[in-house]
């Protein structure tokens, strides 16, 4: 199938070199030249496992980028809205899937063969069949589910495994206004393994499936967090201790003669220093903006977001118990990304932290394996570390945010140091009796 992607963000690069691979032809389509101009090279503009291999491989083949929608639009069978959807005064800011939509009906406008529009980007349920219709139909001149196919494919991919998550889905939500929109979708992930589950519905509910899945993420780290909370206030409790012993029902482990297998979402349920990212901050938000907009105060998912919020106080609490003040005081954050095994910084629980430990004086050094934001303005007068030995040498405080494997090493460099410094674990990644002074959230 030929496949137009506007947008070439996580979510519309992945999409774009994943079906490549499966032999589609597709075309990407960015207002950035110096984007294109990149994929084009085959050079990946984002830090992501798998794909500049993909790149590599189907680049000028069966994947090339362009500046031009519509020559795109002309020239495929499908297009995918692939736009950012940000979070904006408390709710989903739905400009740039507009612009999109708007572009892509004046194209369809010029075009006489069937054409199928269908949104990636993460929208508030009734945007496809509301806003993005209207565009489409008001630019195109023509009715959706008559001169066009229109329908919604929620993305599940997690920044560091995205590649595996498109190539091996645990299910694929395809969402449209009628059966021949359906019938495309079906198409285009026909090659696809026959077992995985294909949730066949309308757009909206696909559109609240893919908020559902993001909000329930985000209410178990924060529950998670508000247990570590009482369980430090109470004494002599682990809050990972706790956890693993939730872990252990049934709902989430399940036992055979010869293996244990446990849910993933157990990650989920970990005590640590907060969520970030481009999706569970934004997605929550949106979804509370929404029920607002119906009269609806979900209490709820404001809980959510105010306990993230916080967490990082529960790090400056944690540093207090053993220093009364910060002033000119060396501290090393290790972690930028908001997540390991990729470069986004978008809302990390790093810059809540740095602007804590800025307020109280500290001296901050950072770093991080991938992320090197030199010019986020949440880093000013921050120094930027090359290696994790240089952002510990001299520390008096560390404290680890980003759950990167090579943090895994800090006792071994904190071994060759003359001062021994306060480690703090934001992440409960490290062997608390591996260090002469540790704190770890909700132990």
């Amino acid at each position: 199938m030929r496949v137009s992607i506007v947008g070439t963000g996580y979510v519309g690069l992945v999409t774009g070199v994943c079906l490549a691979e499966r032999g589609h032809d597709v075309l990407c389509v960015d207002v950035d030249p110096v984007k294109v101009d990149m994929i084009n090279s085959a050079r990946a503009p984002i830090h992501e496992k798998g794909l500049p291999e993909l790149l590599s491989r189907n680049c000028g083949h069966r994947l090339r980028a362009c500046t031009d929608l519509a020559d795109a639009v002309a020239a495929t069978d499908l297009t995918f809205i692939a736009v950012g959807t940000p979070a904006a005064q408390g709710r989903i800011d739905l400009r740039h899937v507009e612009r999109a939509a708007l572009e892509i009906g004046a194209a369809l406008k010029e075009k006489e063969r069937y054409h199928a529009v269908i949104v990636k980007s993460t929208v508030i349920p009734g945007t496809t069949i509301g806003l993005v219709r209207t565009a489409l139909q008001n630019a195109s001149g023509k009715i959706a589910g008559d001169g066009f196919g229109l329908g919604m494919n929620p993305e599940f991919l997690t920044e560091g495994t995205a590649v595996a998550d498109f190539s091996q889905p645990d299910r694929l939500v395809l969402g449209a206004i009628d059966a021949r929109t359906h019938d495309v979708l079906r198409e285009l992930y026909e090659q696809f393994d026959a077992g995985i589950p294909r949730i066949i519905t309308n757009p909206s509910t696909a559109e609240m499936i893919k908020y559902a899945s993001n909000a329930v993420l985000a209410t178990m780290i924060s529950f998670s967090n508000e247990i570590a909370r009482l369980c430090t206030a109470v004494g002599g409790i682990d809050a990972i201790d706790v956890m693993r012993g939730v872990h252990e029902a049934a709902y989430f482990t399940a036992r055979r003669a010869d293996e244990t297998i446990t849910a993933g979402i157990t990650s989920f349920l970990e005590p640590g220093c907060g969520f970030g990212g481009s999706c569970l901050p934004k997605d929550v938000t949106a979804l509370i903006g929404q029920g607002r907009e119906h009269g609806l105060d979900l209490g709820l998912l404001r809980s959510v977001l105010d306990i993230n919020r916080t967490q990082a106080d529960e790090v400056m609490r944690l540093i207090g118990r053993h220093f009364d003040s910060l002033n000119d005081l060396p501290v090393a954050v290790l972690g930028i990304a908001f997540k390991p095994d990729t470069g986004d910084v978008r809302e990390s629980p790093a810059f809540p932290l740095i602007r804590r430990l800025k307020a109280r004086g500290a001296r901050i050094t950072a770093f991080d394996p991938v992320a090197h934001p030199h010019e986020h303005e949440e880093l000013s007068g921050v120094t930027l570390a090359g290696s994790l030995h240089e952002a510990v040498a001299g520390a008096q405080i560390v404290v680890l945010v980003t759950r990167w494997a090579e943090f895994s090493n800090l006792a071994g460099i904190l071994q060759t140091l003359a001062r021994q410094p306060l480690v703090v674990d934001g992440r409960r990644m490290l062997d608390p009796w591996a260090f002469d002074t540790y704190e770890g959230i909700g132990r």
